[in-house]
């Protein structure tokens, strides 16, 4: 009974940790797709970013890929943080609801997907990158990696737990 008690701990340290992570990243995530979805629509903010060269803010954010049907990619990336924020929230790690637990790791793989092409986009057809959307590109990198990392340690702990019943 001592080892089940130990490896619950364990899981539930590995719990509060990968949960941190996830909702730093989705928070600097969230903010970062507030400020391009902000100076998306202003006229007055504009993005601290240069504009000529590869660096090329204002030519990724402008161009006919930074929106889809008349909406900024931008508050299409602030949806998808405010829906990790969501699954990241410690209580939801802690779940054992399968839904729960693939919808976290199907929905970070929908963010991957999405950073793939537009990696694509901004290398391959645009020639420029945009910094802040590389800063989004890689904090949903990291919740994609943070999200198998944790469901690897989560299920590890399960395992041990139920050997040791």
């Amino acid at each position: 009974m001592k080892e089940n008690n130990s490896n619950l701990k364990l899981s539930n340290k590995h719990i509060k940790t990968i949960s941190t992570i996830g909702l730093l990243l989705t928070i600097i995530g969230i903010a970062d797709t507030i400020y391009l979805t902000i100076a998306h629509y202003s006229t007055v903010v504009s993005l601290v970013c240069p504009d000529k060269g590869i660096i090329n803010c204002a030519k990724v954010t402008s161009s006919s890929y930074s929106e889809i049907f008349g909406v900024p990619v931008s508050l299409f990336g602030l949806i998808f943080f405010i829906g990790m924020l969501v699954l990241q929230l410690p209580m939801l790690w802690r779940s054992t609801n399968n839904l729960i637990r693939n919808g976290r790791l199907a929905y970070s793989l929908v963010g991957l997907a999405t950073v793939f092409w537009f990696v694509y986009v901004e290398f391959h057809r645009l020639n420029a990158i945009c910094l802040y959307c590389t800063l989004v590109h890689v904090l949903t990198f990291g919740l994609f990696v943070s999200t198998i990392i944790g469901m690897s340690l989560i299920n590890n702990d399960s395992v041990k737990v139920s050997a040791g019943k």
